[in-house]
């Protein structure tokens, strides 16, 4: 009797344990399975990425010929230049500026969209999308010839009203404020169709419970909508700011730097000074120095997401 009592008890943890070990070699094997599918990309990125950028790394600890190590020399030599703090400023300016508003207007717009009818949803997605999908250097020439000082149709309508004309590329403000306009209109579309993607995701249980606490909009939008998208907002941003330090075609084509380096930017400058200068030592140096800017910009917006994560 005790041995029959016995034996169901003994074969039911047998049983789990074998439901256990195959479960964990399934397991095993399609994590084996996934990381063999993603090795192709693993090797990709390796290639174009991480190669490149450890042998950046070697190259600002060369001299210009590349034939002896000089440490921190390249770096040295940057810090006493004035031109160089001058790209650093207008790289801050240009990233800061360009990102905010590409924020702001992005925001703007997918809350027009998102209270349009459904059925015209699918229209002005596509159409306002229109300026991301083309390639920038392509839409980049249009942008030019806009700003053209003997044909340009800014001028041309700005003249309508008694005004102008502007140089537009050829003083230091205005042909800042023209760079800018043009990365406002290339990346503002990207930060209106992830607003409207994580527009769709707030419950409208919550507008609802706000409006019959007597919210109005501007409170709704506060208290409700940028609450539910700060992750998505700090996520788009950091990235946005990470691909605009980085610019180089927008700059390139409408100024190339000009005029009198009021318009470099690190990507452009490292380009001037690299390539053209025949000093890829330095141009490395010069494109290394965003990675600490942009490291630190990372991390604090990362650790709010991480804080925020945390608390809830």
């Amino acid at each position: 009797m005790v041995d029959v009592a016995f034996q169901p008890n003994s074969v039911a943890p047998a049983r789990s344990t074998r439901k256990r070990a195959s479960l964990r070699v399934a397991l095993k094997r399609k994590s084996t399975a996934a990381f063999l599918m993603t090795l192709p990309l693993i090797l990709l990125v390796g290639i174009l990425v991480v190669y490149p950028a450890f042998y950046s790394l070697h190259l600002a600890t060369l001299n210009k010929s590349m034939q002896r190590f000089v440490g921190f020399g390249n770096f040295e030599f940057l810090f006493k230049r004035e031109t160089f703090w001058l790209v650093v400023k207008q790289s801050c300016i240009f990233a800061l500026s360009a990102v905010f508003f590409k924020a702001l207007i992005g925001f703007v717009v997918a809350h027009l969209v998102h209270n349009v009818p459904a059925k015209g949803q699918r229209k002005w997605r596509g159409m306002l999308l229109v300026p991301w999908v083309i390639p920038p250097a392509m839409s980049t020439l249009a942008w030019l010839w806009l700003f053209d000082p003997s044909y340009s149709a800014f001028n041309y309508t700005l003249a309508f009203f008694g005004i102008g004309p502007i140089s537009w590329l050829g003083e230091p403000n205005w042909a800042r404020f023209s760079v800018i306009l043009v990365n406002v209109w290339f990346g503002a579309p990207f930060f209106m169709i992830m607003y409207l993607a994580s527009l769709k995701s707030v419950p409208e249980q919550l507008y609802e419970a706000a409006a019959i606490d007597g919210a109005n909009w501007w409170q709704r939008i506060w208290y409700v909508t940028l609450p539910m998208m700060r992750n998505i907002i700090a996520i788009t941003t950091l990235f946005s700011l990470i691909v605009t330090f980085a610019n180089f075609d927008i700059t390139r084509i409408l100024t190339a730097g000009g005029p009198l380096d009021h318009t470099h930017i690190f990507a452009t400058w490292a380009f001037r000074v690299g390539i053209e200068g025949s000093d890829l030592p330095l141009g490395a140096s010069v494109s290394l120095f965003m990675v600490p800017i942009l490291a630190i910009a990372a991390v604090f917006i990362l650790r709010d997401i991480n804080k925020r994560g945390n608390e809830a």
